[in-house]
C-alpha cells in the first residue's frame, strides 16, 4: 500500500483529485489506522481491520481510476503532440498508473479470497474465490493448501498484463467483477494511453 501511495505521489497534479498530496495523506491516515487495528499475527477474523482495508483499497482503486480517466481526457482533448516533454510525461504517468493498478488490485484478492486473511488464518475461511492449480491436484500441495499474497500479486500482474485469468480462475461473481474492473483499467491504460504516448514520441 506504502509504494501504491508513492506512486501516486509521483503524479502530476493534474492528473490526481485536488493537489498532488491530498490522496496520499488521506491515504496515509487509513493505513495508519489499519496498521493500528491490525494484530502482529492474524489468527482470527478482525471486523475493524477488514473494514479499513477494503476502505483504503477501495479508496486508492478510485484514485486510480480517477487519474487513469484524467489522462484520457487529457489524451483525447488536447494537443499533447506538439509539446515533447508531454509525451515523455504521459508515458511515465500511464506506466505509474498501471503500476497502481497492478498492486491495488492484488490487494483486492487478498482481502477477498474466502472471506478475507482474518478467517483464512483462523480457519474459518468460505469457499474459495479462485481456483489455483495447487488446489486441483493432492500431489502438488496437501489439501489445506492455502495461496500467500504472493500468490494473489501473480494472479494481479498475469490478469494485468494478459487482460484475462491465467493460471488462477475466478470461481465467484464477485472475483469475476473485481478482475473484469483490472483488465479494463489495464487495457485502457496500455492501449489508449501508452501507444499514444509512444506515438507522441
Amino acid at each position: 500500500m506504502l509504494v501504491a501511495i508513492g506512486l501516486q505521489l509521483a503524479l502530476p497534479e493534474r492528473l490526481t483529485a485536488g493537489p498532488t498530496w491530498l490522496v496520499p495523506v488521506l491515504e496515509g491516515a487509513l493505513l495508519v489506522g489499519m496498521f493500528l487495528a491490525t494484530p502482529k499475527q492474524l489468527e482470527r477474523e478482525h471486523a475493524g481491520r477488514r473494514g479499513v482495508a477494503l476502505g483504503l483499497t477501495a479508496f486508492v482503486s478510485a484514485a486510480n481510476i480517477y487519474s487513469l480517466a484524467a489522462l484520457t481526457h487529457y489524451l483525447l482533448h488536447h494537443n499533447a503532440s506538439s509539446q515533447w516533454g508531454e509525451g515523455r510525461e504521459l508515458i511515465i504517468s500511464g506506466m505509474l498508473i498501471w503500476l497502481t493498478n497492478f498492486l491495488i488490485f492484488g490487494l483486492w484478492y487478498w482481502e477477498t479470497d474466502r472471506g478475507g486473511p482474518g478467517r483464512r488464518a483462523a480457519g474459518h475461511d468460505g469457499p474459495p474465490d479462485f481456483l489455483f492449480p495447487q488446489m486441483s491436484d493432492d500431489s502438488i500441495e496437501p489439501r489445506n493448501w492455502r495461496p500467500q499474497f504472493i500468490d494473489y500479486l501473480y494472479v494481479s500482474l498475469t490478469n494485468a498484463t494478459a487482460f484475462s485469468p491465467t493460471d488462477a480462475m475466478p470461481l465467484t461473481p464477485m472475483a469475476k467483477s473485481i478482475m473484469g474492473v483490472q483488465s479494463l483499467v489495464s487495457l485502457v491504460t496500455i492501449g489508449l494511453i501508452v501507444s499514444r504516448a509512444v506515438n507522441i514520441l
